[in-house]
């Protein structure tokens, strides 16, 4: 019984393989209506890591908002003037009416708690609860703001030029939404001054919506590109748009998948079909294959069937050595990551049922005078590509040794290169440096505290241990240190409420601008305050057992190495201080900046780990497929070099070690491998078909090469022929990644710019090293091999 072959049943049947490819598309495509994004950086982990658990507590303990506006007015003549004190009540007031603010917890000069006394009595207040109209009025909130250690480099920059509304978010709210809506109230006031918007949701969201629009818009773009470019490969619009077809179809199911199952679409995810674009030239190989079978035989339906005998191997290996590389991701603690990793390689192997199904039903449509204009300039003697690669191969094989030292030297390069990067996660450095979020973020840094807030928590065995003088100096001790810190801008604890309360009860004298001595004055105060001022005044600070304090620590960067600092600095600080502390007390950090470390810290993790187990996957892929050890080290040979190679760069430019790079390290591995799978593999068939051997002992059947020249020129052919599709293929994955390069968010530009540049210089390395590598070492090779050991 003649055994099954999906290519010939296509080629029989293309117009019912056509219709049932267009029906399982639409069934994937009804899923698209369920389409949602995420960009909460909480969703990055698991809602049972660690991490999120902690400060899921902080937040309930000390009733904190998960998410936090800062809104920066900008007025270089000072902002303390009734000009421009009016327009920060008109804006907070507009502020305070959004639905999705939490209102009664939103800070300015007209909402913030000011803490004074009146005839020997603790006065709680709005700081200004009227726009001052005289001088006398305006230097009296002067004096107020900057006597006040709890306002400056908060609410009021040290040159007073400089103000902020911080605007805290209801769970659920869209920081891009409100953020918008609050550029529409301060777009109604006229004058001097600038408005800056920032904060992590606001960041967060406003990438969300970029990310959407880029995915809308790229994919298709990347298409357009692949269709143009293919075109003026092969000169056939049919063909063309069945391969782009082929890509698009891809798109549809893995996207309809990931919709069906319930996912949103993450930064990573979003990428997916520009991915799935680009790996969909891998089946350029056989196109290209085509029409010089085509042209050789002149019967379509033969050269379809024996082209895809051809290269059916490498094709089936190169895609499954993609998917591994995605694969891997599986393994990853990363949410989205994971997630991208499964619909890539549902999409890579959705690419190889279409490769050997809906690719050569679509060629039985196209009409053979078509095909005989194409395939004209598809000879290795003519076309100049053919001989272009043959010259790169030559230098190759005709100079191992020197292409060989060249590439060690290059290789001692990258590892010093690489020996400078720097893992870093940043949300506002994904946008561009002229970005509304980029800008703002600066802006805001600079003058104030820093708009990006960790916490570090004092934990106590003990009920009111915080009330202690003794844990309150110990406290107090900790923000000075923590201050001294360059990312650190400001710090804020219940320590600072209580001494200000003490100072103010005695009249501003500046001996009392201290810690009281006993724990019952300070109870006293805390008491006092609670009474008068607003919940979350002291909520954010304190518990109510008092024995968890909570310390503010605004950053003047997101990077997430600043809240490294911080750790470090409390841990340094509590070894010199311990025998300061009679009472036992622990303090672990937590906040949006903590939980960015952590993120930063498991990249890193998941990144080692991928990237162990691509390279010991793709190992055996290689292993496997060409049946040796010995060949699948020389075809590993130049991926990995190109790979650390272009890392190499990435740590001599200075670029940070971002979640979307070291992602790329991973899958780099799975798609730079598919030259050499295709290169090595038609190198050894073309071997077996013209390489004269000779048994050198029936005993061991040990052949030996008589004729070495005709390794060389098998070589060359190689280059010539199945090279010109590995080209074609990096130039037409190149062209499709490049779009991206366009984008207005820095991961998509560092992707583009890496895929790129691993694409077009994989694709020479392997042209040019593997011929080197495979004339050194041919002794070694070809010792030992048995006819059937050669076959692909």
């Amino acid at each position: 019984m003649k055994k099954f072959s999906l290519v010939e049943f296509s080629v029989e049947h293309p117009k019912l393989i056509v219709l049932l490819t267009i029906i399982i598309t639409l069934a994937f495509a009804t899923q698209f209506t369920k389409i949602r994004t995420d960009t909460n950086p909480k969703s990055m982990l698991p809602e049972t890591s660690d991490v999120r658990v902690w400060n899921d507590e902080v937040e309930k303990t000390f009733g904190l908002y998960e998410d936090m506006i800062v809104v920066g007015i900008v007025n270089e003549k000072g902002v303390l003037n009734t000009d421009t004190l009016g327009k920060v009540q008109r804006i907070t007031d507009g502020i305070l009416n959004l639905k999705g603010v939490a209102a009664r917890d939103v800070n300015s000069f007209p909402t913030i708690t000011n803490v004074t006394a009146e005839a020997g009595a603790l006065r709680v207040a709005p700081l200004m609860t009227e726009v001052p109209k005289t001088a006398d009025e305006i230097k009296h909130l002067q004096d107020m703001l900057y006597e006040n250690p709890l306002f400056v480099d908060k609410i009021i920059s040290t040159d007073g030029k400089t103000t902020a509304i911080y605007v805290p978010l209801e769970k659920g709210a869209n920081g891009k939404e409100i953020a918008d809506q609050i550029r529409g109230i301060v777009g109604q006031e006229k004058g001097d001054e600038k408005y800056y918007i920032a904060g992590d949701p606001v960041a967060r969201d406003t990438f969300g919506v970029e990310m959407f629009k880029l995915m809308a818009v790229f994919a298709p773009i990347a298409g357009m590109v692949m269709l143009i470019v293919r075109y003026l490969m092969f000169r056939d619009l049919f063909l063309s748009v069945a391969l782009m077809m082929d890509a698009m179809i891809s798109i549809v199911w893995s996207m309809g998948l990931l919709l069906a199952f319930g996912f949103p679409v993450h930064i990573m995810s979003s990428m997916a079909p520009v991915f799935l674009m680009a790996i969909a030239t891998d089946s350029i190989h056989i196109f290209n294959e085509f029409y010089f079978r085509y042209n050789e035989k002149k019967d379509k339906k033969a050269a379809i069937i024996e082209t895809m005998k051809t290269v059916s191997r490498p094709v089936r290996y190169t895609a499954l050595a993609t998917a591994v590389g995605f694969g891997v991701l599986l393994f990853m603690n990363i949410i989205p990551v994971k997630v991208f990793g499964g619909v890539v390689a549902f999409g890579t192997f959705a690419l190889r049922i279409l490769s050997f199904s809906f690719i050569p039903a679509m060629f039985m449509f196209v009409k053979e005078k078509h095909i005989e204009t194409a395939s004209k300039d598809e000879d290795v003697e003519m076309s100049g590509t053919s001989r272009f690669l043959k010259s790169l191969a030559g230098f190759g094989a005709h100079k191992p040794k020197t292409t060989v030292i060249v590439g060690l030297i290059f290789f001692i390069l990258a590892i010093i290169g690489i020996s400078k990067t720097v893992v870093n996660n940043n949300m506002v450095e994904w946008f561009k440096k002229d970005s509304d979020v980029r800008v703002a973020d600066t802006v805001m840094n600079q003058a104030l505290g820093g708009t990006s807030l960790g916490y570090i928590v004092a934990i106590s065995d003990k009920e009111d241990a915080i009330k202690t003088p003794e844990a309150m100096r110990y406290i107090e001790g900790l923000q000075r240190n923590l201050e001294k810190l360059p990312v650190v801008g400001k710090t804020t604890s219940v320590v600072d409420y209580v001494k200000r309360i003490n100072l103010v009860l005695h009249d501003g004298d500046l001996k009392y601008d201290v810690v009281p001595e006993t724990k019952d004055t300070i109870g006293q105060y805390l008491f006092l305050f609670s009474m008068s001022a607003k919940p979350s005044d002291l909520d954010n600070v304190v518990d109510y057992p008092f024995q968890k304090a909570n310390i503010w620590v605004q950053l003047k960067t997101w990077d997430a190495q600043a809240m490294r600092d911080v750790i470090k600095a409390v841990d340094e600080y509590k070894t010199g201080a311990i025998r300061e502390l009679p009472l036992r007390m622990e303090f672990k950090p937590a906040g949006i900046a903590y939980f960015n470390l952590v993120w930063n810290d498991e990249v890193l993790s998941d990144m080692i780990k991928g990237f162990i187990i691509a390279l010991i996957a793709v190992f055996i892929i290689l292993a496997v497929n060409f049946r040796s050890v010995k060949w699948a080290l020389v075809g590993y040979t130049p991926l990995l070099f190109t790979i650390l190679l272009i890392y190499g760069v990435v740590g001599f430019i200075g670029k940070d070690f971002d979640m979307p790079i070291s992602v790329l390290s991973c899958l780099s591995l799975g798609m730079a491998v598919d030259f050499a799978i295709h290169f090595i593999s038609r190198f050894r068939q073309k071997i077996v078909e013209s390489l004269e051997l000779r048994v050198k002992s029936s005993k061991d059947k040990e052949l030996q090469t008589q004729n070495s020249e005709l390794i060389t020129q098998s070589l060359l052919w190689t280059a010539a022929r199945p090279g010109k599709g590995i080209m074609r293929n990096a130039v037409l994955f190149a062209s499709s990644f490049s779009v991206m390069m366009f984008a207005s968010l820095t991961p998509y530009i560092t992707v583009g710019a890496f895929i790129v540049s691993m694409m077009l210089l994989s694709a020479i390395m392997t042209i040019i090293y593997l011929p080197a590598l495979i004339v050194l070492l041919k002794s070694w090779l070809f010792k030992g091999m048995i006819p059937n050991g050669l076959n692909p």
